[in-house]
């Protein structure tokens, strides 16, 4: 499961308002030291009492802009077209006491309308710009004349002007973009999440007529097995049988789960027990399934004795990742695999160990996709659902390189949702645990 990158830039009312308390603070320095530059430093007289007027009154406008997007309550558009106009009378009363329209920086009036036009509506925008339109008409009628600057100061007034209205379209279209990237790769998840589902859609429905027209067969199988059995209690044959019969009880009970997972899903409840208890039932049924890989549990007592609401879907994902395991330890002639629970901070973290030859070249790209596998016998399902229902659970899968050989599944999920209404807090990390996780972490749909 793929985060929006926090550092990236966001657009919408808030953001805009956020943006122009900044340029708002920025243009009292600017405003207070060319005042100060052009009166002192090149001596030209200025109406300096009410043009420093207008910059505190712009000033102290900042100040409780600034406070007020600190409080809890929503920026409206109303709100921030209000924060639009004061500021283009600010600027027009002090342009009107620098020569109105023919001052250099008049062209700042423009600024307003490319900032309101990536939050609010196309009417919203032309109401900003009739008044900057309106206010740049107005200063060409009515004015306080500049004196005689001579045409080089009126170049660099006019650069001056150039160059901040460069720097600020630049530094905002730059934002915009990266948000018009970051917006085109979620819808491109999104899309991709949308045919996945559409497969799993589809498995689901073919699952419940095939399972429907499994019960009355196995039913069948389990009453000739059990005829069987008491005709051969010795020998091999024997054990063949008891074997043969465990495993159609164990398709019995995965038809009844996918009744009762269909159910659970459908109700939105989950199965409250002990951690400890949930694991040593996934440990049994897996022995069920793989006898020949054994399995290696590392499960700390504070962990097991935490009371969790199992999700529907999490013993199913957690099954295929030990069989995936299973399998790759199995190509790599190994006969075990590992299960280890951690917590790391509000992380409930399952990390499925394997015996295998690691990653495999060239399957970075295609496994963690639905109907694509790397076994010659598998469906390429498996990974796909632990993947989906992590993603479901608000949680992450992923896999990175062992210390010694293979490779490590490891799903990890939001502990605080899954904790029962009068179970424990969530443990702390040990600092070797915490450190762990800093090692490269690989996506899991680059398994092998």
């Amino acid at each position: 499961m793929r985060a929006v990158n926090p550092r990236r830039p966001e657009f919408g009312i808030p953001a805009v308002a956020r943006t122009l308390a900044w340029l708002r603070f920025s243009a009292v320095i600017g405003q207070t030291a060319t005042v100060v530059f052009v009166t002192n430093g090149l001596g030209i007289a200025l109406d300096t009492p009410r043009l420093y007027t207008g910059i505190a009154l712009l000033g102290t406008f900042a100040l409780a802009v600034r406070w007020r997007l600190a409080q809890s309550w929503p920026v409206s558009a109303g709100e921030l077209m209000l924060h639009v106009a004061l500021d283009t009378i600010v600027l027009g009363w002090l342009l009107f006491l620098t020569g109105g329209a023919t001052n250099p920086f008049a062209a700042l009036l423009l600024l307003p309308i490319t900032l309101v036009a990536t939050a609010l509506s196309p009417r919203h925008v032309i109401a900003v710009a009739l008044m900057s339109l309106v206010t740049y008409v107005t200063l060409l009628r009515w004015n306080q004349p500049l004196p005689p600057l001579g045409s080089g100061l009126h170049v660099i007034g006019m650069a001056m002007s150039f160059l901040i209205s460069a720097c600020l379209l630049g530094w905002f279209i730059s934002r915009l973009a990266l948000v018009l990237r970051d917006n085109q790769a979620l819808a491109q998840r999104i899309r991709e999440r949308a045919l996945r589902d559409e497969g799993f859609l589809a498995i689901a429905t073919q699952a419940a007529g095939a399972a429907h027209e499994l019960n009355t067969p196995l039913s069948t199988m389990r009453t000739l097995i059990t005829e069987l059995r008491r005709e051969h209690t010795d020998g091999v044959l024997a054990e063949d049988l008891a074997l043969l019969d465990s495993q159609v009880e164990r398709c019995r009970d995965s038809l009844r789960e996918l009744v009762a997972a269909g159910k659970a899903q459908l109700a939105q409840t989950g199965e409250e027990r002990r951690l400890g208890d949930f694991v040593a039932d996934c440990e049994h049924r897996y022995g069920l399934l793989r006898p020949e890989v054994a399995l290696e549990i590392d499960l700390p007592d504070a962990v097991a004795a935490l009371r969790v609401v199992v999700p529907p879907g999490l013993r199913h994902a957690l099954l295929n990742l030990l069989n995936n395991a299973a399998d790759a330890s199995l190509a790599n002639q190994a006969d075990r695999i590992g299960l280890t629970l951690r917590t790391a901070g509000d992380l409930l973290e399952f990390r499925v160990r394997d015996r295998g030859a690691g990653f495999a070249a060239g399957m970075a790209a295609a496994l963690g996709n639905p109907f694509q596998s790397s076994k010659s016998t598998g469906l390429g399902i498996g990974l796909a659902l632990a993947d989906a229902t992590a993603e479901r659970l608000g949680g992450t899968l992923y896999a990175r390189e062992a210390d010694a050989s293979g490779v490590e599944t490891v799903l990890a999920l939001p502990l605080r949702p899954l904790l029962a209404s009068d179970a424990v807090a969530p443990l702390s990390p040990d600092p070797a645990e915490t450190a762990s996780h800093g090692q490269a972490r690989t996506p899991a749909a680059d398994r092998r």
